[in-house]
């Protein structure tokens, strides 16, 4: 047993809230903590996020451009030439590229693009490829296959 491994034992600590504004002999009665006066000790005193006072806020102050299309996709793109780490007749999915490091998270999915070389027979499983990416593993003996 050290320092590292202490901890409290079973029933002695409870997560309840602590009840704020119960006597002063609690340690935390009168004000409950919210100190004296102004808009935060009265009840219902809250601001919205953002607010600044009656000052014209940030988000107002900056200028807005752009446009946000809220229907696009995040598609995560592999090159044909990072499908070489793989063994010659396996079968490359997404789990596979995920396990091999290529790809961290899928998002909406995964397209092989044609850049590089590709000189192993390989059947490639995923969401879509490009017209030259499906040439070359086709070129090498392989199968691209939309899932």
């Amino acid at each position: 047993m050290n320092l590292s491994n202490l901890h409290p034992a079973a029933g002695s600590k409870h997560s309840d809230a602590f009840r704020v504004g119960r006597g002063h002999g609690s340690g935390n009665g009168k004000t409950a903590g919210r100190g004296q006066k102004g808009q935060k000790s009265r009840s219902g005193g809250k601001v919205r996020v953002g607010f600044e006072g009656g000052q014209m806020p940030l988000y107002r102050r900056l200028p807005k451009r752009g446009f946000t299309c809220i229907n696009s996709k995040k598609i995560i793109a592999i090159n044909v030439s990072e499908l070489e780490r793989f063994e010659a007749d396996s079968v490359v999915t997404i789990d596979t590229l995920i396990e091999s490091g290529l790809v961290k998270n899928t998002f909406d999915g995964v397209k092989i693009l044609g850049n590089g070389e590709l000189s192993k027979k390989l059947t490639v499983q995923v969401n879509a490829f490009s017209k030259s990416a499906v040439a070359k593993i086709e070129a090498a003996g392989g199968k691209a296959e939309v899932i």
